[in-house]
């Protein structure tokens, strides 16, 4: 499985960062500069680049061996590659007891919907979902590859799970009911788990990343979900079904975002940057202002710099 991975990333400090750069020039790779990037590295069909955040991307046809005989020995001073699975079974065996992930997508981005995603794992469906490379959705490199692995998550997990997709027109209209991004977060996370809970009644507890008071998601659950013990922790994504929440859900986005695209006759960029503020701008021109609220989150500061 190892020697199949195609896709690497994980977080280095400045220092780790700046040895990792001096082994690659020594070893012949080509290096260069690129945007919100220490450095970009290329050999022979792989590319490391090593980013301003502290997160190192691999990518190509020999990511195992650059991680396995490279990265691991010299900048991280571990062995834990290709023996994920075993590793977390040690490392936190509660992870594999009966449990659901929750996690969203959108949030950070200008166009389309925001999408919550609630996922039911057992022992069983959680070592499957390691064994197909199963990780948060932030740490995969392509929209091609978020298919698969979301493919696979609902042939595994057989329906236990479920999605609540806000468009950007109920988006807008629930921001300003509710006044905040948590609050809305937190209906979007309670109405997830209910779902499930309707699919999986004995689900006895579920995880998903610290975004706000947990009493807000536990004050939104209906009587179902009452009883349910319910958890957030940092980094909530290394476990396995907040992970595949969390690429069901992107999934999703990537899917309702290209369909609102085509309706508007423009392809619709993801995130809200530059390239999103041209767009906007754009659509605004063509088809006039009264179409933002009907493609975007309009709480954006990108909003306003489209419409002044």
């Amino acid at each position: 499985m190892a020697n199949s991975v195609k896709n690497y990333v994980c977080e280095l400090t400045g220092d780790q960062i700046a040895r990792l750069r001096e082994l690659l020039q020594a070893k012949g790779w080509q290096l260069d500069s690129i945007p919100y990037a220490h450095w970009r590295g290329r050999l022979a069909g792989t590319t490391a680049v090593a980013y301003q955040s502290g997160k190192l991307t691999v990518q190509g046809g020999d990511t195992a061996d650059f991680v396995q005989f490279l990265l691991e020995p010299e900048i991280l001073q571990t062995a834990r590659f290709g023996y994920e699975k075993e590793l977390a079974e040690i490392e936190n065996p509660a992870m594999f007891e009966p449990h659901a992930g929750i996690d969203e997508s959108g949030k950070g981005d200008f166009f389309g919907p925001l999408v919550i995603a609630c996922c039911y794992t057992d022992a069983d469906s959680s070592r499957s979902l390691l064994e197909a490379g199963v990780t948060d959705s932030k740490a995969v490199g392509s929209d091609k590859k978020i298919a698969v692995l979301a493919d696979r998550i609902r042939s595994v997990c057989a329906g236990s799970f479920s999605l609540v997709s806000i468009g950007p027109e109920a988006y807008n209209r629930m921001y300003e009911s509710f006044g905040n991004l948590n609050r809305l977060l937190a209906w979007g996370h309670a109405r997830a788990l209910e779902n499930l809970l309707e699919k999986v009644p004995a689900c006895p507890r579920a995880i998903s990343d610290q975004f706000s008071n947990p009493r807000n998601v536990l004050q939104a659950l209906q009587e179902r979900g009452r009883g349910i013990k319910l958890e957030q922790h940092p980094k909530a994504e290394a476990d396995i079904a907040v992970a595949a929440a969390s690429i069901l859900a992107r999934e999703a986005f990537v899917r309702r975002l290209e369909s609102l695209g085509k309706t508007c006759g423009m392809k619709l960029p993801k995130g809200a940057g530059a390239q999103v503020l041209q767009c906007g701008r754009e659509l605004v021109s063509s088809a006039g202002k009264e179409l933002l609220p009907k493609v975007c989150k309009m709480h954006f500061k990108t909003a306003m710099e489209i419409l002044c």
